[in-house]
C-alpha cells in the first residue's frame, strides 16, 4: 500500500485539464479563490483528441457566450485559427454559427501557458485515484499518495474516466490519444453515491498529407471576410489553410458491410451508448442504408504538421479494414494512415443528479462539467466548465449560484436540458434545441451576457467599456436608419430593379427598405449619404435587428410570459406525494429531479400541463389542497 502524506489545502480543486477543466479552473481562480487543476498529463492541457476545430452549428453560439461571460475559449480559438467560416449563411441570422479550423498544438500551448500564468491557480500533473469528504472538506488522493483538500471539487474528466479504447477485436484501457486512463476515480465516485454509466464516442483517423490526391477532391476555402469568436479580438483571424471534401461510394459501403461483424459496436463488445448526432461511418452505412454516398472533410491538424483529419469518418473497425475502405475513396487511393480511428468508452454521471448550478443535489460542494455530465463536444464542455467554476467559487464565498435561464443563452439551454431532461446518449448542442433562437443569436451574445460577466467579476472595465460603446453605436445607428428617407432617383431605382425589388416613387424609409428580402444594410450604402463608418459586426447587428424586428418583438413577448413560470419557485421541502391530483408518474419524476421552479417542472418528461396546473393551485393556496 502506498503511504499517504498531507499536501496543500485549496478552495477549489478541478480534476481534469481538458476544455471543461480549463474554463472551470480559470473562472474559479479569476474570482479570487485558491484553485488547483489536476491533469494526467500537462503536455495535453487543452488537447483536441477529436476534430481540430472550434465552433460549428450552435457550438459557435456557445463560444461567443463563453467569451461574453469571461471565458477563454474564444480568445484561444482566435489566436490559433488557421481557417474561419460562418456556417448556415443561407438559413438566416438566428442560426449563423462561426466555425474555425484550429492548429491543435498551438491551441494546447496557448491554454497551457494561460493556466500556468493565472494568479490563484496551481497546475499539477497527477492522477486522482480517490475522493472522499471528511471534516467538511473534500480529500483528493493522488496515485503517489499526496492528499489535497478542497472546499469544492469540480469533476471534468472528459473521456478519461475508466477509459477503454476499441479497434476491431482489440481493446485496452486508455484515455484519448494513447494517454493513461483514470481508473481508480470511478470506484471512488461510486462509493460516494454518484450514479455512473457508460457512454462511448469515437474519433477518425489521421493520415499523411503527401499521400492524398487533393486534385480529386472538392476545395473548401475559408470566408473572404472572417469574424473572430471573441468580442475583444481586434483583428479578425486570417485564413492560412484550405480544407477539402471527398465522398464514400458503393465500394466503401461494401467493405464496411462485409466486415460489420468485426466492429465492436455491432458484435456487442462495447457497452457504452454512442452519440446520436455524430455516428461512426459504420453506423451511417447501416442507419442510412439508402444513401449512395457520405461526405467527409479532409482537415489540417495544424500548420506545422502533415497530419490530416478525416472528419466524418470515425470508426472502430479493425486497422486493416479501415485502411482498405479509406483507399476506395477518390483521392485517398494511396493514403497512409498515421493514427487509426478508434472508439473510446468512458464513465459519466447521470446529469439528473445535478442542479442547474452543476452541483450535486445534496449540495456538498461537488460539481460536474463536460463529458462527465453526459455531453459531447469541446464547446459544450467549456460552457459547463465555466458555469461550474463560477458556482464553485461563489459557494466558497457563500454567494448564491449563477443560474442562466433558457431564455438567456444556449449555455442556459444546454444545462437545463441536461439537469431537467437528462440524456440517453452523449448530448450535443443544436440550434433546434432552443425555443428562443431568434433572440439568442451569436451576434448579440455580448448584450445578453456581458453585464452578467461584469457583475460576477470576470469581465474587466476595459472590455466592458468597449461593449457599452458598441451597444451605443448600434442603437444610434438603428435610430438614424429609422429616421432616414431615401428619395427616388434614376440610379436607386435602376439598382432596385436589378436586384428584383419594386422601385420607389416617393421618399421611402431606409429601415423599410432594409426589411425587403432582396436588400441588405450594406447593399444600400452608396445611396445612404449620412452613413457612419461602423465595424462589420455592428453593421450586421443593425441589419438583423431591423430586418427581423417584428419577429424579435414577438419572441421577446413569449420570453416575458415564460419568465413568470421561472420566477415561481418550488420550496425545497415540498412533499409531492401529499399533493392530490398529481399523477403517479409526475410524482415520481418530480421527486427525482426536484425542479427549482414551475418553469423547470413544466419541461420534465412525464409531467403534463394538468400536473402543472395542480402544482400551481397547490402553491398558490400556500401548500394545501
Amino acid at each position: 500500500m502506498i503511504p499517504k502524506y498531507k499536501a496543500e489545502d485549496y478552495d477549489v480543486a478541478v480534476i481534469g485539464g481538458g476544455h471543461a477543466g480549463i474554463e472551470a479552473a480559470l473562472a474559479a481562480a479569476r474570482l479570487n479563490t485558491k484553485t488547483v487543476m489536476f491533469s494526467i498529463s500537462l503536455d495535453f492541457i487543452g488537447n483536441m483528441p477529436c476534430n481540430p476545430s472550434i465552433g460549428g452549428t450552435a457550438k459557435g453560439h456557445l463560444v461567443r457566450e463563453l467569451d461574453a461571460l469571461g471565458g477563454e475559449m474564444g480568445k484561444a480559438a482566435d489566436k490559433t485559427s488557421i481557417q474561419s467560416r460562418m456556417l448556415n449563411r443561407g438559413k438566416g441570422p438566428a442560426v449563423y454559427s462561426l466555425r474555425a479550423q484550429i492548429d491543435r498544438r498551438a491551441y494546447s500551448g496557448y491554454m497551457k501557458q494561460t493556466v500556468e500564468k493565472q494568479k490563484n491557480l496551481d497546475v499539477k500533473q497527477a492522477e486522482i485515484v480517490d475522493l472522499y469528504k471528511e471534516d467538511g472538506l473534500w480529500h483528493l488522493v493522488t496515485r503517489l499518495g499526496a492528499v489535497y483538500t478542497a472546499k469544492c471539487v469540480i469533476i471534468a474528466t472528459g473521456t478519461f474516466l475508466a477509459g477503454k479504447v476499441y479497434i476491431g477485436e482489440v481493446n485496452y484501457e486508455s484515455g484519448p490519444d494513447g494517454m493513461f486512463p483514470a481508473i481508480g476515480l470511478s470506484e471512488a465516485l461510486k462509493k460516494i453515491g454518484l450514479p455512473l454509466r457508460r457512454f462511448k464516442t469515437g474519433t477518425p483517423a489521421r493520415v499523411a498529407k503527401d499521400s492524398i490526391d487533393f486534385s480529386a477532391m472538392e476545395l473548401q476555402e475559408g470566408d473572404s471576410v472572417t469574424e473572430p469568436f471573441s468580442f475583444s479580438t481586434k483583428t479578425p483571424p486570417e485564413n492560412r489553410v484550405v480544407c477539402h471534401i471527398a465522398y464514400t461510394n458503393d465500394k466503401t459501403k461494401e467493405i464496411i458491410l462485409d466486415n460489420l461483424h468485426r466492429s465492436p459496436l455491432y458484435s456487442g463488445v462495447i457497452e457504452g451508448v454512442g452519440p446520436r448526432y455524430c455516428p461512426s461511418i459504420e453506423d451511417k452505412i447501416v442507419r442510412f442504408a439508402d444513401k449512395r454516398r457520405h461526405q467527409l472533410f479532409i482537415e489540417p491538424c495544424g500548420e506545422n504538421t502533415d497530419e490530416m483529419y478525416l472528419q466524418g469518418m470515425s470508426s472502430s473497425l479493425p486497422e486493416e479494414v479501415q485502411i482498405k475502405f479509406y483507399k476506395t475513396i477518390k483521392g485517398l487511393e494511396n493514403v497512409k494512415v498515421m493514427r487509426n480511428a478508434y472508439a473510446i468508452e468512458y464513465d459519466c454521471v447521470d446529469p439528473l443528479y445535478l442542479t442547474a448550478s452543476l452541483e450535486t443535489k445534496n449540495g456538498d460542494g461537488l460539481f460536474g462539467a463536460g463529458q462527465f455530465n453526459g455531453s459531447s463536444g469541446y464547446e459544450e464542455a467549456a460552457a459547463q466548465g465555466l458555469v461550474a467554476g463560477i458556482n464553485a467559487a461563489r459557494k466558497v464565498k457563500n454567494l448564491p449560484p449563477l443560474i442562466l435561464p433558457r431564455s438567456s443563452s444556449y449555455i442556459g439551454t444546454l444545462i437545463d436540458d441536461l439537469v431537467t431532461k437528462g440524456c440517453m446518449d452523449p448530448y450535443r448542442m443544436m440550434t433546434s434545441r432552443s425555443e428562443y433562437r431568434l433572440v439568442l443569436r451569436q451576434d448579440n451574445a455580448d448584450e445578453r451576457l456581458m453585464p452578467i460577466g461584469k457583475e460576477i467579476g470576470l469581465i474587466d472595465d476595459e472590455t466592458y467599456a468597449d461593449f457599452i460603446k458598441r451597444k451605443e453605436q448600434k442603437h444610434e445607428e438603428i435610430k438614424r436608419v429609422k429616421a432616414t428617407y431615401l428619395s427616388p432617383s434614376k440610379e436607386l431605382n435602376a439598382f432596385l430593379k436589378k436586384v428584383g425589388t419594386t422601385p420607389i416613387v416617393t421618399g421611402c424609409c431606409l429601415a423599410d427598405m432594409i426589411k425587403r428580402p432582396q436588400l441588405s444594410y450594406d447593399m444600400l450604402a452608396e445611396f445612404d449619404k449620412d452613413r457612419p463608418d461602423l465595424s462589420y459586426a455592428i453593421r450586421q447587428k443593425v441589419e438583423t435587428e431591423i430586418k427581423y424586428e417584428g419577429y424579435i418583438k414577438r419572441q421577446l413577448a413569449t420570453v416575458k410570459k415564460t419568465e413568470a413560470l421561472e420566477k415561481k419557485k418550488i420550496p425545497d421541502n415540498i412533499d409531492y406525494e401529499k399533493i392530490k391530483g398529481l399523477r403517479l408518474e409526475a410524482v415520481e419524476k418530480l421527486k427525482k429531479i426536484l425542479p427549482a421552479s414551475i418553469g423547470q417542472a413544466s419541461r420534465i418528461s412525464g409531467v403534463s400541463p394538468a400536473d402543472i396546473s395542480v402544482l400551481l393551485i397547490y402553491l398558490n393556496k400556500g401548500g394545501s389542497l
